[in-house]
């Protein structure tokens, strides 16, 4: 049992002596005992919460009358509600507000976002840009200020959407670039996990959020980045004009590690062995909300396969809903499927957009997922949290480097919760890396100078970058001609971060014009035609189409992408069946869905430009890049996925006559508007949908309604 008073005591000593760092971490540890015990907050508890600046915290109801101004003078409008902000995050709203660019570093705990939320709300800006690393954060950052702000701003979160008076972009940077042209004013450009600017962190990421940032920059008034543990910038063009916060010290919760790993021995057999039965025993223990690090697919398998061996089937209503509509749209033999029925779930950058949304959704409620197995999807996707957080494997994802510290002190930040979990707990089944200092270096490609025009970010570039651009820029005056260069430059309209892939495309398809006849049959509605060119066109960037040899991976890609056409008029399980003959499980089949989706649209953007510049013929297989870019699904319905709908109950509503989603006149917007009118009770009656759609529907109508405080 906790002596109350001998805490209070360890935390003022340790105040007095300037360890607050120290004093804050004995104070949440002494706020959780509280909250176990169902014990009031004392007037000595409050003021100990007050000094240490967890003004939230504070409990107006027991708190003498200093503490409550305390309380009540933080508070700030967060978008129609009012909440009491902590010392560190009133600071930084106080500096933002007074139109200072700010790069601030503090812990996943922090609540940076109530920062934003704030400022949006005081300062009434006209255009917010906000750059997010995926497109799930893109969802849950797009649910959280729809319902603050969707009376008085246009959220936009896709391509080719018409403005309004005022807007927040939400985007991931990719598309980013398809309103630079369009925004003529920023008032405020927010990068979130700015860190990811770095090739040392997201090498496919860096170059198109560093051009994002390069081109909206010039647009913005102010600027705020974000990010966790990293202890200093180094010097670079892109934060020149910043100040660094670390808020780093300014922690909300508590983590308690257990070095379990010290408990394994023997040979590499044994202790993978008991590695398992000390995972099982933590789970077991617990009973409470998990995180699973497990750092790469074929470990998610290990995990999974331990899992579905040695649990028990949950019988929780929900959980068996989910389990019966995994099994009737994706398919029964999915592990999937069986690890739902036993309360875990699986989180990484492959899975449909909607199931990984719901799988959150569902970790969230009591009575939902209670375990989820993670790549460092989860941490850079969304932004939920466990009380628990086990290191199963103290690797990269999708590689065999040790973790760094950086990356480690991002997972283990998702343990705890302001308000829900005091105290993280931190279950190491694998030694920890080295603790670290994070300098972020942001050296600037020269991938993406090609796309820069040298005098209009002359102040970004130093003379030997400037020259570089110079001598591209000549390289393509010659393929393309000046004014068709300066022009395809000024637009923006290349998709590729790459600019001497795109000179040497530009330069093949100049001297061999005869190579690209043919293009325009990649409009027609037989696929059987689409042999060739899809062959020579994912052929220009080889090792980018799946995985296996060359040839293997090419052949299956191609003879997905044929497949995939049917992608609308088909259940997942019946395209499986038919893809069986190429070797493509549901596995592979999220995987190259995403790969058609992105790269290979992305790749047909720009050869399609290229060949209407240089060729001239009258070809323009925009109709097939549009097609390929929505996986062969109506757009509305492609971009409702990204909104938590899957493309299945899209269906059932577009069959029964709810919503014509062939309608070229939908848009996702007045698609949003169309749901608003038919009513969600109206939707959830339907005798057409089954319990989990309803459930799915609930979420989805959460995801468009704003808060009625």
């Amino acid at each position: 049992m906790m002596d109350i008073f001998e805490s209070c005591h360890l935390i003022n000593d340790n105040l007095i002596s300037n360890r607050e760092f120290e004093a804050r971490n004995e104070l949440i540890k002494l706020l959780d005992y509280h909250e176990r015990n169902e014990i009031e907050y004392s007037p000595l508890v409050n003021h100990l919460i007050r000094e240490t600046g967890l003004y939230p915290y504070l409990n107006a109801d027991t708190a003498n009358w200093e503490d409550r101004f305390v309380y009540e003078i933080f508070k700030v409008d967060i978008g129609g509600k009012q909440s009491t902000l902590h010392r560190e995050q009133s600071s930084l709203l106080k500096r933002l507000v007074n139109g200072e660019n700010i790069a601030v570093s503090a812990p996943t705990s922090f609540g940076k976002s109530f920062v934003i939320d704030a400022f949006i709300s005081i300062t009434n800006p006209n255009n917010v840009v906000i750059i997010v690393p995926t497109i799930a954060l893109t969802d849950e950052t797009r649910r959280r200020l729809y319902k603050k702000f969707a009376n008085k701003y246009k959220i936009i979160t896709t391509t080719e959407v018409e403005l309004a008076e005022k807007n927040i972009f939400i985007f991931p940077q990719e598309r980013a670039m398809n309103y630079v042209n369009k925004i003529e004013s920023i008032d405020i450009l927010i990068i979130d996990e700015f860190y990811k600017a770095s090739a040392i962190y997201d090498k496919s990421r860096s170059p198109s959020l560093l051009k994002a940032i390069i081109k909206l920059g010039l647009k913005s008034k102010q600027k705020y980045f974000l990010a966790p543990n990293i202890t200093s910038i180094g010097d670079n063009v892109f934060t020149q004009d910043m100040v660094f916060e670390d808020k780093l010290g300014f922690n909300t919760v508590y983590l308690d590690r257990f070095e379990k790993y010290k408990e394994i021995e023997g040979d590499k057999i044994e202790k993978e062995l008991q590695k398992g039965e000390i995972l099982l025993n933590i789970l077991e223990e617990t009973k409470t909300k998990s995180l699973i690090y497990a750092a790469s697919y074929p470990q998610i398998d290990k995990v999974s396969n331990l899992l579905n061996e040695r649990l028990p089937i949950s019988g929780k209503p929900l959980l068996v809903d989910f389990a019966n509509w995994l099994t009737i749209n994706y398919g029964a033999n999915w592990k999937l499927t069986n690890l739902v029925k036993r309360g875990v779930g699986i989180h990484n950058g492959q899975l449909h957009r909607s199931i990984s949304q719901i799988q959150v959704k569902l970790f969230e409620e009591q009575e939902g997922l209670s375990n989820i197995i993670s790549t460092s999807s989860i941490i850079e996707g969304v932004n939920t949290s466990a009380e628990n957080v086990i290191i199963w494997r103290n690797r990269k994802s999708g590689g065999n480097s040790i973790l760094d510290s950086f990356t480690y002190k991002n997972i283990i930040g998702r343990g705890g919760r302001m308000f829900k979990y005091f105290i993280g707990k931190i279950y190491l089944l694998e030694p920890p890396p080295p603790d670290d200092a994070t300098q972020l270096d942001i050296p600037f490609p020269d991938t993406i100078l090609g796309d820069l025009d040298e005098n209009a970010h002359s102040s970004s570039l130093n003379n030997e970058q400037i020259a570089k651009i110079i001598t591209h820029k000549n390289e393509m005056y010659e393929i393309l001609g000046k004014d068709t260069y300066d022009r395809l430059l000024k637009e923006n309209i290349f998709q590729s971060n790459n600019s001497d892939f795109v000179k040497e495309t530009a330069r093949q398809m100049k001297a061999n014009p005869e190579d690209w006849n043919g293009l325009s049959y990649l409009n027609s509605n037989e696929p059987e035609s689409w042999d060739r060119l899809l062959w020579k066109i994912i052929s220009l960037q080889p090792g980018e189409w799946g995985d296996g040899r060359y040839g293997i991976q090419h052949k299956k890609f191609v003879e997905f992408v044929k497949v995939l056409v049917e992608n609308w008029g088909s259940t997942i399980p019946e395209l499986l069946d038919e893809l069986d003959e190429f070797d493509i499980d549901i596995e592979q089949f999220f995987k190259l869905e995403r790969i058609a989706a992105f790269n290979l649209s992305s790749l047909l953007s720009d050869i399609n430009i290229l060949q209407r510049e240089i060729l001239n013929n009258g070809t323009d297989v925009s109709p097939f890049i549009s097609r390929v870019s929505h996986a062969f699904l109506p757009s509305v319905v492609y971009q409702l996925e990204e909104y938590g709908l899957p493309r299945m109950i899209s269906r059932k509503l577009h069959r029964n006559g709810i919503i014509n989603f062939l309608n070229d006149d939908l848009n996702i917007h007045n698609t949003i508007e169309i749901f608003h009118q038919i009513g969600k009770e109206n939707i959830k009656e339907s005798d057409f949908l089954d319990t989990f759609d309803k459930y799915i529907v609930e979420y989805f109508y959460d995801g468009i309604t704003i808060n009625q405080y």
